[in-house]
C-alpha cells in the first residue's frame, strides 16, 4: 500500500491530509481532513487532479482591452496547456457581459469557457 500526504487547499484551515492508496492507484482511506470537501480534494487530487482555468483574451471594441475569462469546471491537469493553446486563439467583441459563454465544448471536454466580468463597447454609455 502507498501513502501520501498533501495540505488539503480546500478551505482556509489548509488540514494536512494522509491518504493510502492500494496498489492499483484506488483511495482505501483518508485522515486528517476536517471536512467531506477535503476527503474528496485529496482523493481527487492523488487519482485525478483536476484545476480550474483563468486567461484573458482580446477584446474587439470593448472600454478595456483583454477580457478575463474562466472555464465553467476543472478541467483535467494535463489537458491545461490544451486548453491555454485554444485560449490563446480566441477573441471576442464588445458588449460582453459576465457569465457569457465565449467558447462550448473547449478542447472536447465538455466544459464552457466563459466571461468572468462585464465589458461595455467604446463610446456607449
Amino acid at each position: 500500500m502507498k501513502r501520501a500526504e498533501l495540505d488539503c487547499i480546500v478551505c482556509p484551515a489548509s488540514c494536512r491530509i494522509t491518504v493510502e492508496l492500494s496498489e492499483e492507484g484506488r483511495v482505501v482511506s483518508v485522515s486528517g481532513n476536517g471536512c467531506r470537501r477535503g476527503a474528496q480534494y485529496a482523493g481527487t487530487e492523488l487519482t485525478a487532479p483536476v484545476r480550474m482555468v483563468t486567461g484573458t483574451v482580446p477584446v474587439e471594441g470593448g472600454l478595456i482591452k483583454r477580457l478575463p475569462v474562466v472555464t465553467s469546471a476543472p478541467v483535467p491537469k494535463g489537458r491545461i496547456f490544451d486548453v491555454m493553446k485554444e485560449i490563446h486563439h480566441i477573441h471576442v467583441c464588445a458588449p460582453v457581459a459576465v457569465g457569457d459563454i465565449i467558447r462550448e465544448n473547449l478542447c472536447g471536454l465538455g466544459v464552457e469557457l466563459k466571461a468572468a466580468r462585464t465589458v461595455g463597447r467604446k463610446g456607449e454609455p
